[in-house]
């Protein structure tokens, strides 16, 4: 019966010639809706101050050129970093969240771009039986026992005249594009850490070994004191001091060990594991990782289009400037069409005369049976006692807030980058000191022993000696763990890290899976679905609702 609705519904001149007027208003307002303008302010790119070039460009250890620092750790050859990073990028958990909330964003998306189209849209239909009373004045001679049957749908739509929707729908599009920028800031956050924890443990285990090779030589010179003591040719001062220089170096053994487990522990952490399970991964030359001759570093400028939280500090901004238009559309009337469209129709038995209605249930479908209403309607919030206006302020105030920021961002990224320049080459420099400290210190201890044996010096000058040595040693071990370390917050100053996601899913296929188990998502989860504007003007084209 459904298939011939149309085929047998012909409705009367005068009722066609009204829908058709309808239906060509509404195509005239949405035709006319599409041209109109929007209130509020467009986005506009913040500005912030740059430097030309960095303070310690010109030292001979840098060097400035084009850089993408797409996998900067690589600058170490070290296999075991680089399968650890990888590691990290796939298991991460954090970065999963990261790469989920893209999708909660464009699903948010979804549900702003719903409100451009009719915004109720209802379908009904029924059957009711309905019996009056027999004793009502009103039922004299009519049908008092009947059946009706009712199919429909009842529509409203806001017309976006003032662009509110659409500008709910500008912001939306760039609060997609914050979350990816959030997800890439996340990754360049991660691959630093997982280098920068690697390094505190391979100096820790270094650490370590030169603390056992000390405490070796401190045994020694224990034992030769003690047998100079039996011999009577020193007092027991001589061993009481040695054995406390030992057990000092001795107790530095534990410290090191607890400082390698909890680095291990953060490591397995990074990589989505339990701690202990990665122990396997850590195989190789327990060495900090040594820097290259010469290190590469971009112009200031680039900061700007490569950092994901400048990114992301932009496309906040982006995201608050639509929001002044949507609250300041409500200054304005709002225009909304509306209209019910169905079929009524009834069957009925009058008690009284004993007479029957022939009507049923399939004449719901014949032409008579067609009815509707419909036109326009207008809203306005006159009397709102400054309610709107200082949702404006508000909307305008976070918006400068945002500004600020991008500002302050911009400005502390390069502080970033300073910072770790002039640490990485001043902590090259004391390592160089420190290296030549380390050397003379080795050479001291050996005369200092040779000269103790033969009796030449008391035991004082071979206790300073090695206690000198074993700290120069330790100090210098640890500046060379500085020095990558703060190389290392160099790159990731630079924005470096994120692009090994290029061409990638942002979410393990297990948890894509289980999405898709638990709820229909469509094509949303599909990469083209991903895809962000390539301009600001591309958050304002017109999109189609995500069914």
């Amino acid at each position: 019966m459904l298939p011939n609705l149309f085929t047998k519904m012909s409705l009367p001149g005068k009722d066609a010639v009204a829908l058709k007027l309808a239906v060509a208003a509404l195509l005239v307002a949405v035709l006319w809706l599409s041209g109109c303008t929007m209130v509020g302010p467009d986005f506009v790119k913040p500005e912030a101050p740059v430097e030309k070039e960095w303070m310690e460009a010109r030292d001979p250890d840098i060097k400035s050129e084009p850089s993408d620092y797409k996998e900067w750790w690589s600058v170490f050859n070290d296999p075991v970093l680089n399968s650890l990073v990888e590691n990290a990028y796939q298991q991460n958990l954090p970065l999963q969240i990261a790469g989920l909330r893209i999708f909660q964003t464009r699903a948010q998306l979804g549900v702003l771009i719903g409100n451009v189209y009719p915004q109720l849209q209802q379908g009904r239909g029924g059957a009711d039986y309905n019996r009056l009373s027999e004793n009502s004045p009103n039922s004299i001679n009519i049908d008092d026992s009947f059946w009706q049957y009712n199919a429909g749908f009842d529509v409203a739509w806001e017309l976006d005249v003032w662009g509110k929707f659409r500008r709910a729908v500008e912001s939306g599009v760039a609060n997609f594009e914050s979350s990816i920028a959030g997800y890439d800031d996340v990754l360049v956050s991660l691959t630093a850490e997982v280098a920068r924890t690697y390094v505190v443990l391979r100096t820790f285990e270094e650490r370590l070994e030169i603390a056992r090779e000390n405490v070796k030589i401190q045994q020694r010179s224990l034992q030769i004191a003690e047998i100079r003591f039996k011999a009577g040719a020193v007092t027991e001062l001589d061993v009481v001091q040695a054995k406390s220089l030992l057990k000092n170096t001795e107790a530095s053994i534990p410290r090191f060990e607890a400082g390698m487990r909890q680095a291990k522990n953060a490591l397995a952490i990074l990589l989505g594991k339990l701690p202990g399970e990665i122990d396997h991964l850590l195989s190789g030359a327990k060495l900090i990782p040594k820097a290259p001759p010469q290190v590469v570093v971009d112009i200031p400028a680039e900061l700007l289009r490569r950092r994901p939280d400048i990114q992301l500090a932009e496309y906040q901004i982006a995201t608050q400037t639509p929001l002044i238009g949507v609250s300041k559309a409500d200054l304005f009337p709002a225009f909304e069409l509306f209209g019910s469209f169905g079929l009524l129709t009834s069957s009925s038995r009058n008690t009284k005369s004993g007479g029957v209605d022939g009507s049923s249930f399939s004449d719901l479908f014949e032409s008579d049976s067609f009815e509707f209403f419909g036109g326009p309607s207008i809203r306005w919030n006159l009397f709102n006692y400054g309610r709107i206006n200082n949702q404006v302020r508000v909307e305008d105030a976070l918006l400068q807030q945002l500004i600020v920021n991008y500002e302050d961002t911009v400005l502390r990224a390069q502080q970033e980058v300073e910072d770790s320049l002039v640490g990485f080459l001043r902590k090259q420099e004391e390592a160089g000191f420190l290296q030549d400290s380390v050397t003379a210190s080795q050479r001291s201890v050996d005369l200092s022993m040779l000269q103790y044996k033969e009796g030449l010096v008391d035991y004082q000058r071979v206790l300073d000696s090695q206690r000198f040595l074993t700290d120069q040693q330790d100090v210098w071990t640890a500046t060379r763990g500085d020095v990558i370390l703060n190389l290392i917050g160099m790159y990731k100053a630079m924005g470096g890290g994120w692009q090994i996601r290029e061409g990638q899913k942002f979410v393990a296929n297990e948890n894509v899976e289980a999405m898709q188990k638990r709820t229909n998502w469509g094509d949303l989860l599909g990469p083209e679905e991903l895809a962000t504007p390539a301009s600001a003007e591309g958050r304002r084209q017109w999109r189609w609702p995500d069914w």
